[in-house]
């Protein structure tokens, strides 16, 4: 799997349970609409305020409903045998990549137990063939995976932990992964560094953005050998208006927008959902800096 995968969002009910047609539906879009893949159950997709039940169960749907093929995973908790749990069930449902994050609660961590942490997911899994990829987000968990752990790990599975989604937002950080360990997949979380992936050696991107930009960050993909520069000064537009403390709410508003369906614009507490005025301002800022592209069908409409 490489090129533009999307951070896939979660609609939620009254009840604030998921709900699997517009996931579905959502989804068929993205990789309809210039997505390679779909990473399911990640930040964005609020996987980490649902119960391990909730999580199987949108695990299943994807399973069922799309090529297994295209997808990864989120199935990292600070409890390491939920995690066993939760990536042997991707695992039997045909998940190739599991997303998995350090276990966060507890600190200081060391190296030896980061490595120790792994290692027992690893050998839960057994003979399974899923491969795991670290999930490298700082900001949330206080932790930033060393390049020294993932060399130890891959020495002794390197067949098992084959990657890394790095959203800290460090691209000297990628560089010198995707420097240091050969065929080991490299993801930074910005479709903006598309630009540099061919002369950085990344393996594409999962972004949340581009739940919006997916069309012109296929067009970057293709043409990485030379991409355009106003290719890339739009969707780096795009994403400004987008990111910030109300990501999810943001992407969830506009999917929102793009399919009439209000079920998007709800959040899991203690997320917020955008008001009336902040979801006005939210599609405003994206027509503003996409009004060319938008009109020619370029970027999805809002």
């Amino acid at each position: 799997m490489q090129g533009v995968i999307a951070a896939v969002p979660t609609p939620l009910s009254a009840d604030l349970e998921p709900v699997r047609a517009p996931f579905i539906a959502h989804c068929r879009w993205l990789l309809a609409n210039g997505c390679d893949g779909l990473n399911i159950l990640g930040s964005t997709g609020e996987a980490n305020l649902f119960d391990g039940e909730t999580r199987r169960s949108v695990m299943r749907w994807a399973a069922e409903d799309l090529p297994r093929d295209r997808l990864m995973v989120g199935t990292g908790t600070p409890s390491l045998m939920e995690t066993i749990d939760l990536t042997r069930h991707a695992a039997r449902l045909g998940y190739p990549i599991a997303l998995v994050l350090p276990p966060y609660y507890y600190k200081p961590l060391t190296d030896d137990g980061l490595v120790a942490w792994y290692l027992a997911l690893h050998e839960a899994l057994g003979d399974s063939a899923i491969e795991v990829y670290f999930y490298n987000y700082p900001q949330m968990t206080g932790i930033t995976i060393p390049a020294e752990v993932i060399a130890r790990l891959r020495q002794h599975a390197p067949a098992r932990f084959a990657g890394i989604k790095d959203s800290s937002g460090d691209l000297a950080y990628c560089r010198a992964l995707a420097t240091c360990f050969e065929g080991f997949a490299v993801y930074p979380s910005s479709e903006v560094s598309l630009g540099e992936a061919l002369a950085s050696g990344f393996a594409g991107c999962i972004s949340a953005t581009t739940n919006q930009t997916s069309a012109q960050s296929a067009k970057v993909w293709r043409d990485r050998h030379a991409p355009a520069k106003t290719d890339l000064d739009e969707i780096s537009a795009v994403r400004s208006a987008i990111a910030g403390p109300a990501l999810v709410a943001s992407v969830k508003s506009l999917v929102a927008e793009r399919t009439g369906d209000p079920i998007w614009t709800r959040v899991m507490p203690p997320f917020v959902a955008l008001n009336d005025e902040q979801r006005a301002v939210l599609v405003n800022s994206v027509r503003r800096v996409t009004p060319a592209n938008v009109e020619a069908g370029i970027l999805q409409r809002v």
